[in-house]
């Protein structure tokens, strides 16, 4: 049977911007990486997660979500400045009994839980699964002084999400190789638009309301008092 470790980086992946900083913006009053971390919690599959900081933030971050992260069996790592640094960083403390590793941005809170079902379900058939939404709009190629080159219809990109599915092998790969997967070699997996990144604070009001929007969660009852006071 699959096992799961989890991976929820806090700096941007290739091309997202600012580094780290979407993941501490507060949500109703919640850092997004708690409720990106929150997703994965009291799934059977799921036998670990590891929560990645940059070095340099990681005493912050034991003191501010460390109690909390061991109350919830949420192991804190440091790694960075990159995303695929923060993924070779949590390569190095992977359960040995995980099958299949997930790699989430810790700005992106407002994830179905249906959707992670879904990836769960779909990366046991295939080696790397990526999340993914429509484009809606007419995209314009750019040139570096900003000037237009081309128009390119939606019908032919998509936008690559987090959540993201690895057999363990392929993380690996990956995470040591210091190289993202081919695109040639990744299953595309619709999610929902509502998952969408913070990069700024503008955004924390729009993740709420996405986050009130989206279908409440069918959890198992907990197993005792202590996983019943979680979160």
């Amino acid at each position: 049977m699959a096992t799961f470790s989890v991976v929820v980086a806090t700096a941007a992946p290739p091309g997202q911007g600012a580094e780290a900083g979407g993941a501490y913006l507060k949500v109703d009053g919640r850092e997004a990486l708690l409720r990106s971390v929150e997703l994965f919690l009291n799934r059977d599959l799921i036998k670990q997660i590891q929560l990645v900081v940059l070095p340099d933030e990681l005493e912050e971050a034991r003191r501010k979500y460390g109690p909390h992260l061991g109350f919830s069996g949420v192991k804190l790592v440091a790694g960075g400045p990159k995303w695929l640094d923060q993924a070779a960083a949590a390569a190095k403390t992977l359960d040995p009994e995980a099958t299949h590793v997930i790699l989430h941005d810790a700005a992106r809170p407002a994830v179905p839980f249906s959707d992670i079902d879904a990836l769960l379900e779909v990366v046991q058939k295939h080696e790397v699964v990526a999340m993914t939404a429509p484009v809606r709009s007419t995209l314009v190629e750019v040139d570096e002084g900003g000037g237009a080159l081309a128009y390119h219809l939606p019908r032919n990109f998509v936008q690559l999400l987090t959540p993201q599915a690895f057999s363990r092998a392929k993380f690996l790969e990956m995470a040591q190789g210091g190289r993202e997967i081919h695109a040639s070699q990744v299953t595309l997996l619709k999610g929902s638009p509502l998952n969408i990144r913070l990069g700024g604070p503008g955004d924390a009001g729009l993740a709420k309301v996405m986050l009130g929007m989206l279908p409440k969660p069918k959890m198992k009852p907990p197993s005792s008092p202590f996983e019943e006071a979680q979160w």
